[in-house]
């Protein structure tokens, strides 16, 4: 099922109890309110990991739209879900970046790391997820989905908060209270609240202080200049076509990011299994369709210059407080998505957003990306008393934690979250090679609860 859903009874509203499966819809009034706040929800992020990697926003904002309808056609509507930006290619980005690449040069590295997850999606659904378990167990995703989030915090350290030091404190502490003491639809937009309040706060500043006399990104340097510049907002047409650009290849780019993959295949599968759940439908037969979809969304997006995509953990929960899993309401999304992105004043209004905001903002994100790292050691129950898995993993989240850069060639060094990846996968497998399996272990001198531990972890 694509299209043509069925109308759930009078399609007026839900009996206790019931749900709105995907292949269903209330009417069309009802849907278009459902679709609205999945905009609303993808939206605060799905801007700011755009303009935390130097990305256009609007065409990011645009070609999620494009991205989600890409996906839902995959699935075959049997998988509700947005396709928002990526947070997982931000560490690869920001290190692209500080060796002088451009757009074009982040938006390529990223084009040939959504083919090659669109491939491990084939591979996926042809070989089942547990052939796709063996090769990235547990402990390497958790590690590889830490040391994305813990790596970035020399970003935060050095490039946003020195910007504005208490505007990115009071920016950090207005969204930590809006998370939790929020339980609703505002705590689920915390990020974006905190960031138009430290936008706000940064104009008045201006307004009652004057200039800043801080680090400015821009130059470079200490200096004094304002918080926040209206002048390309100003200057940009209220309606016209974003940005677009085309993406160029360096392979010294593509390999900084790639590790990301390792991190996209975790969330997809998480992401859709949730759904499952939600759903009460055995979606594991669509799993490859889905991360497949993932990969020719983030290739098909950032072929124009948007960003890369995944599916939204915000959306989903906005199914599981309404209950309406309908694939309409995510049509009708994306649709609105794609018309946000006709406005240029809107990214430009964007594109101004001040550093120190970033600070507090970023500061929480890369904080929760690296913790999630751990969640997933912590339900999966990774036993660290095994070096096979402590060894390789506390060594690659200090290097990318670091950032280490380790010199290949003159022209080429593998650096940060790049070198923590490749350690802890390598590293893992190396190890295990060496030391043979759970049991073998432990008939060799280990513990059968070790053994047993560490079986759970693989």
């Amino acid at each position: 099922m694509v299209f043509g859903w069925k109308l759930h009874g009078e399609g007026r509203a839900l009996a206790p109890g019931e749900v709105v499966r995907p292949d269903e819809r209330l009417s069309w009034p009802k849907m278009v309110g459902f679709g609205a706040q999945h905009v609303i929800a993808m939206f605060g992020a799905t801007f700011v990991f755009p303009l935390i990697m130097g990305l256009n926003a609007n065409v990011a904002i645009m070609m999620s739209g494009v991205a989600t309808i890409i996906f839902l056609l995959i699935v075959q509507g049997k998988i509700p879900s947005y396709l928002g930006t990526s947070a997982s290619f931000v560490g690869g980005v920001v290190a692209i970046r500080a060796a002088g690449g451009d757009d074009a040069t982040v938006t390529g590295a990223i084009l040939v790391a959504g083919v090659v997850l669109a491939l491990c999606g084939v591979a996926i659904h042809y070989l089942g997820v547990r052939s796709i378990n063996r090769i990235f167990p547990p402990v390497v995703t958790g590690a590889v989905v830490m040391l994305i989030g813990f790596g970035l915090a020399y970003v935060v350290a050095d490039i946003y908060w020195p910007q504005d030091q208490w505007i990115a404190l009071i920016t950090m502490v207005v969204t930590f209270v809006v998370i939790v003491a929020f339980k609703g639809f505002l705590g689920r937009i915390g990020i974006l609240i905190g960031l138009v309040v430290g936008y706000l706060l940064s104009v008045g500043a201006d307004k009652v202080f004057g200039n800043i006399t801080a680090f400015n990104a821009g130059t470079g340097k200490i200096d004094t200049h304002p918080r926040v510049s209206f002048d390309a907002v100003s200057d940009a047409a209220w309606f016209g076509l974003p940005d677009f650009h085309a993406p160029s290849f360096t392979g010294s780019a593509i390999v900084l990011v790639l590790p990301a993959v390792i991190a996209l295949i975790a969330e997809n599968v998480g992401h859709v299994k949730a759904v499952g759940e939600m759903t009460g439908t055995d979606v594991d037969p669509y799993m490859g369709r889905a991360v497949f979809a993932d990969g020719v969304g983030t290739a098909v997006a950032t072929a124009v210059g948007g960003s890369p995509t995944t599916t939204y953990a915000e959306n989903i929960g906005v199914m599981a407080a309404t209950r309406v899993y309908s694939t309409a309401a995510y049509y009708i999304a994306a649709v609105v998505a794609i018309l946000f992105g006709l406005c240029p004043k809107f990214g430009a209004l964007v594109a101004a957003t001040p550093g120190g905001v970033l600070g507090g903002i970023t500061v929480i994100l890369y904080g929760m990306i690296g913790l999630l790292g751990a969640k997933i050691w912590i339900e999966s129950r990774v036993d660290f008393s095994d070096p096979v898995n402590m060894v390789p993993t506390g060594a690659g989240v200090i290097l990318a934690i670091g950032p280490v850069s380790h010199q290949i060639s003159d022209n080429f060094s593998l650096a940060g979250i790049a070198l923590g990846t490749i350690v802890v996968l390598g590293g893992y497998h190396l190890l295990r090679a060496i030391a043979g399996t759970p049991a073998a272990r432990s008939g060799a001198g280990g513990s059968p609860a070790l053994a047993e531990g560490s079986e759970q972890s693989t």
